[in-house]
């Protein structure tokens, strides 16, 4: 479980095809503080430590399944790609964002990005099927932060980034047509299956 808070900006150092996707992410956290077997949301998909490496700075392994594959934007990662890094929650930690599992839904489309004064303006294109669970004032975790909707349109809504969540993200590399990995609150999924009910 995470909160949607980032706190390390990780490269990705290499990829190979072992099993579905073998990748080494380079990052600040110490090496004794990350267990094998431990969870990381890397741009917002929970993968599992397998492996670390203890040169400064340190690296770690993961293997990335072929669902996480099909549901996110980790098959547009390459060598040099930046990733958000959060580590997992841990009891008394303080919860900054919102809840967030690490369980992508799918990806979102950049349409625009317009600066307004101190923070971005983000619009997105949300997939149908996911559209209804995006609310306005709602939570929403993208590339694994936690952020505010400010809008919603149909499929489309939006975002603002402040200056500090661009400067310690990848959201400053970001830009239009870039897929951007969405995980919608859990209480609008739960809320949404009980009413199937």
């Amino acid at each position: 479980m995470f909160t949607g808070i980032v706190s390390d900006l990780g490269t990705i150092l290499k990829i190979e095809k072992k099993g579905d996707l073998r990748i080494r992410i380079l990052c600040s956290f110490g090496f004794e503080s990350i267990l094998i077997g431990s969870s990381i949301c890397c741009n917002g998909v929970c993968l599992t430590v397998i492996e670390k490496t203890a040169s400064e700075p340190t690296s770690f392994d993961v293997e990335v399944s072929s669902e996480s594959l099909s549901k996110s934007n980790v098959g547009s990662w390459k060598e040099g790609t930046k990733i958000n890094l959060e580590r997992s929650l841990k009891l008394g930690d303080e919860l900054g964002g919102h809840i967030v599992s690490g369980h992508v839904d799918g990806v979102v489309k950049v349409l625009s990005l317009l600066e307004q004064g101190n923070s971005t303006k983000v619009v997105l294109e949300c997939p149908k099927p996911l559209a209804k669970f995006i609310a306005h004032k709602g939570s929403v975790a993208l590339n694994g932060t936690s952020l505010t909707v400010n809008d919603v349109l149909a499929s489309q809504f939006s975002v603002n980034l402040i200056s500090h969540t661009k400067e310690v993200t990848n959201w400053k590399l970001v830009k239009p047509n870039d897929e951007i990995n969405i995980e919608v609150d859990t209480l609008a999924r739960y809320v949404s299956r009980l009413s199937e009910c």
